[in-house]
């Protein structure tokens, strides 16, 4: 996320695949400034030592990122900690970089310190939500620590009263909107 080639940029879940995150910042000469994780699991933090950067998470699930059982790489056969400073958020924080605001909302229930990242754009928002909700679906909740009540009143209470227009960035699959959520997700009724 940056404001312009060029110029710093946030990145929001590396994952695991710095060459190709690498390639996409060469390619539009950006500088990685920030890396957030939406929460802490291996699939979205894979990379985060990579970069050299503080990592930006909520305070309950910053100790998943130390933990290769808590962050379930352990089970994928990849056991890994990230070792960089971590800098723990909630809810309600402003992340800043440049002209760019992030705007944390936490959404437990996929994790306990999952959240989802609220960009106010003059023309329109943009939401990133993690693991939280995605294209006509929602977050798991069948991990230890995740609760299916909470991920559905995270997502009622925080995200659904955003703006129809807003433009859902989930962490896996297809981009949304806030409206097409509310109209076509099963889990939502």
């Amino acid at each position: 996320l940056a404001e312009a080639q060029g110029k710093e940029c946030i990145i929001i879940d590396p994952g695991s695949d710095y060459d190709k995150i690498n390639k996409a910042l060469i390619r539009r000469k950006l500088k990685p400034a920030i890396i957030i994780n939406t929460h802490g699991h291996a699939d979205h933090i894979g990379c985060d030592d990579d970069f050299g950067l503080p990592v930006y998470i909520h305070k309950n699930d910053a100790a998943l990122l130390g933990d290769p059982i808590r962050n379930f790489s352990g089970f994928i056969g990849e056991s890994f900690s990230i070792n960089v400073e971590i800098k723990e958020i909630k809810d309600g924080d402003k992340i800043e970089l440049g002209k760019i605001k992030l705007e944390v909302l936490h959404t437990p229930g996929h994790t306990s310190g999952g959240v989802s990242l609220l960009l106010r754009c003059p023309e329109k928002f943009m939401l990133f939500s993690g693991d939280t909700l995605f294209f006509h679906s929602v977050g798991r909740t069948d991990f230890p620590g995740a609760s299916h009540e909470a991920l559905l009143r995270s997502i009622k209470d925080k995200l659904l009263t955003l703006p129809d227009s807003t433009v859902v960035y989930p962490g896996h699959g297809p981009s949304s909107t806030i409206r097409a959520e509310k109209e076509n997700n099963p889990f939502l009724d």
